[in-house]
């Protein structure tokens, strides 16, 4: 070991590593307004926030099925086994050969006569250790890179987990979107049948024309017209619904109608911390993968200095059946290896460079990730508000319009106005109760979106916006 180590002192002398420095540093979360504080830990069922039992159970059925979840676990299982070769490179290995062969022996090489000349079966069997002595930490930091690069695979799985029950919860509300539209649709049909039937008695006693009749009809063509649309609507969400979670052509017929609370699905606080963003697991992925291109470059820059290998041997060499198993035959051997790169036509300066452009590129992908990050999160919290003030809005223009039309009803009703004067006050009621139904529903798609961008859930010790 002496002079393994004189050895090795000799060759480091002469060895060179370049240096590598990134052109790209990670942004930090305190430049973009986050704060440094541990953040709270991700609600993973964040979505029965929205309060409806047969939504759970299509995300469970989503998380359980659904093709692009398992393309992320199986890039998963594939991290994972690389770090368990990477472990494997870094221990000693054993293997055991053996070979008989029937061959003529050469009468001018090294065995002597009398085998000499002659035709023997020549047989060896033994068994083999070798071991990398990581010197310089090499293998160790291969480790690391492969246990960084199975921590972000992890953590793609947690995203795609979120993204998908994200994406089956604002499907689902679009179901209940076009559930609520059909609802209008048919009260409103319900209540201008009844009006043409009116209309066609006073027909009969002469009280009305049939350009009365005309505009009734026309409304209700028009109630019919939006409750087909809203009908076809929620057919497509329930297909949707069946392509998340994985299933077929018989799957839509399983989903119930909605049970979704508008005004109370998922209410989100008054004021939503910056902090939050830093548990998002997309983020944390990003992040993870610097380490594991850190450890990368750190590969390639120890790729420079020398690699030390400790091999041994045991085993039986000898020439004729009956002789590889005496105790003359038997053969032993021990000692290091070392390899030390000196020309390789700047392979490994390629290979350095390569290293340090990738932790470039992830470190790259990490700022603008959280880039978004923090506009997503921004964009969903202004959304929010927004439809809230648009809710109140909207509230009173459909009351104004409800009134409206009574009046107007009651003109109808008292000789003073023809039917036709109803035409566009109901055109416009219905067109309000249906913008109040969007409304609504897009209040809890954006609860959604901000649930997602921060990654899930928020905290109940604010108070809450429901709007």
């Amino acid at each position: 070991m002496k002079r393994l180590a004189t050895l090795t002192g000799l060759l480091l002398a002469g060895c060179s590593v370049p240096q590598a420095h990134p052109a790209i540093a990670p942004t930090a979360p305190e430049k973009l307004g986050l704060g440094s504080a541990q953040a709270p830990l991700v609600a993973t069922d964040w979505w029965r926030g929205l309060g409806d039992p047969q939504l759970d159970r299509l995300i469970d059925d989503a998380l359980a099925s659904n093709p692009s979840l398992t393309i992320a676990l199986a890039r998963l299982r594939q991290a994972e086994a690389v770090l368990a070769t990477r472990r494997a490179d870094d221990g000693p290995s054993a293997s055991l050969d053996a070979q008989e062969q029937y061959s003529r022996i050469s009468g001018r090489y090294t065995i002597p006569p009398p085998y000499a000349g002659t035709t023997q079966w020549l047989g060896q069997a033994q068994a083999n250790l070798n071991w990398t002595i990581d010197l310089f930490g090499r293998q160790a930091a291969a480790i690391e890179a492969a246990r960084a690069s199975a921590r972000a695979a992890a953590l793609d799985v947690t995203a795609a987990r979120l993204a998908l029950a994200g994406s089956v919860a604002q499907t689902y509300v679009e179901m209940a979107r076009a559930e609520r539209q059909a609802a209008i649709a048919r009260r409103t049909i319900t209540t201008r049948t009844r009006s043409l039937g009116l209309i066609q008695a006073r027909i009969r006693h002469q009280l009305a024309s049939q350009i009365d009749a005309e505009g009734a009809q026309t409304l209700l063509a028009q109630a019919r017209v939006a409750l087909a649309r809203a009908e076809s609507q929620a057919a497509l969400s329930r297909n949707a619904l069946a392509a998340l979670t994985g299933h077929g052509l018989d799957y839509p017929a399983t989903i119930a109608p909605t049970k979704l609370a508008f005004d109370t699905a998922l209410s989100i606080p008054a004021t939503v911390p910056a902090d939050l963003l830093a548990r998002r697991p997309d983020i944390a992925a990003a992040l993870a993968r610097i380490d594991a291109a850190a450890k990368g470059q750190d590969v390639a820059r120890k790729a420079f200095l020398p690699n030390i290998n400790l091999t041994a041997l045991a085993g039986f060499q000898a020439v004729g059946l009956g002789n590889l198993f005496t105790a003359d035959a038997g053969t032993v051997g021990a000692g290091p290896a070392i390899h030390l790169p000196i020309f390789d036509s700047g392979r490994l300066r390629a290979g350095l460079a390569g290293a340090t452009a990738a932790l470039d590129l992830a470190t790259a992908d990490y700022n603008n990730r959280l880039v978004g990050a923090v506009r997503e999160a921004a964009d969903a919290v202004t959304r929010s508000r927004t439809i809230a003030t648009e809710r109140a809005r909207q509230a009173e223009v459909t009351r104004g319009l409800a009134e409206t039309r009574r009046l107007n009803a009651i003109r109808v009703s008292s000789g003073l106005q023809s039917q036709l004067g109803l035409i566009d006050p109901d055109i416009r009621q219905l067109e309000a109760e249906q913008a109040d139904a969007n409304l609504a529903a897009d209040a809890v798609q954006a609860r959604i979106a901000l649930a997602v961008a921060l990654g899930g859930g928020f905290s109940s010790s604010s108070q809450g916006i429901t709007q």
